[in-house]
């Protein structure tokens, strides 16, 4: 934490957080669009279907960014607004609630449609094809795994590395999401950039897992991590799953349709079938986790 000044560090994840809260995601010019078009260029300039390309492709796209904000965050009359900006566009709690809310008020409603369109801006599984508990347990599995990958890791690599920790994080995990697929094109072009992400969600991963137990059911939620987080496919969506879904008490993973095909997923959680109350109460564990760690942060610097 050499790069932080300590004081400040609880406030500025108050700031991002409050930011977040009252303003979302930038409608526009948002720098992660900017970095998208940045690093198809990388790909049309480095790409070659070598596992050697890959780890230069993946350099070339994260560093300048990363050593511009580092660059910018020592400077002392910019600094603390780097962080709290550099904070702040990379969370995305606000994105997540209003991504899942309307999922969960068109199932209340009684309109599969809607809501099948809702969820289908959540997750990348064919949604026409999802019944009203599917569609649920799609919303609420996604709120859970994208409180790692859009809040908590977001925070720890901040709380690790600054501004600069917390934009190289980001700009990885947006790479894994564009170069990170098993098809023929990103086999071996996109290895580093998935394995990278991989890494660097280890610890992040696992404390959300923690987080969510500890602010919900937590003898199911251990449990669950226990028995069912190594089944899945994932290393680091396992344990956060299956954590987020016994601290619900709910029942998630199962049958899931991809490009046309049903696909048989491990179980996860225990309990109940989802519904639209399952997604509400997932957000409100993301929330109770976000107020968990604002409070651990606080304690830190005071004592």
């Amino acid at each position: 934490m050499d790069s932080l000044n300590l004081p400040t560090v609880w406030s500025t994840l108050a700031c991002a957080l409050l930011l977040d809260h009252l303003l979302g995601e930038p409608r526009r010019a948002h720098p992660l669009v900017a970095f998208g078009r940045y690093a198809q260029w990388i790909e049309a300039r480095f790409y070659a279907d070598r596992w050697d390309r890959a780890p230069l492709a993946v350099a070339a796209a994260v560093l300048p960014p990363t050593l511009l904000t580092f660059a910018l965050s020592r400077v002392d009359l910019l600094s603390q607004l780097i962080d709290i900006t550099a904070l702040y566009l990379a969370i995305g709690l606000r994105s997540l609630r209003e991504h899942a809310e309307p999922v969960a008020r068109y199932l209340e409603a009684g309109d599969l449609g809607a809501a099948r369109g809702a969820v289908s801006r959540m997750v990348s599984r064919d949604t026409a094809a999802l019944d009203a508990e599917r569609v649920a347990a799609a919303a609420t599995e996604s709120v859970l795994e994208n409180g790692n990958d859009a809040v908590f890791g977001a925070l720890l690599w901040f709380l690790l590395g600054g501004a600069a920790g917390v934009v190289a994080y980001r700009l990885v995990n947006t790479l894994d999401a564009m170069w990170g697929y098993r098809t023929p094109r990103y086999r071996r072009f996109g290895w580093a950039a998935a394995r990278l992400d991989d890494a660097l969600n280890l610890i992040p991963a696992r404390l959300t897992a923690l987080s969510y137990a500890l602010t919900g059911q937590l003898r199911h939620a251990l449990a669950c991590w226990r028995a069912q987080a190594h089944a899945w496919d994932s290393p680091n969506a396992g344990p956060v799953m299956a954590a987020g879904a016994g601290a619900l008490g709910v029942r998630l993973g199962g049958a899931a349709p991809y490009h046309g095909q049903w696909h048989e997923r491990p179980q996860l959680g225990c309990g109940t079938s989802p519904d639209a109350g399952a997604i509400r109460r997932a957000l409100r564990l993301v929330y109770r986790s976000v107020a968990l760690w604002l409070g651990a942060v606080l304690l830190f610097e005071i004592f």
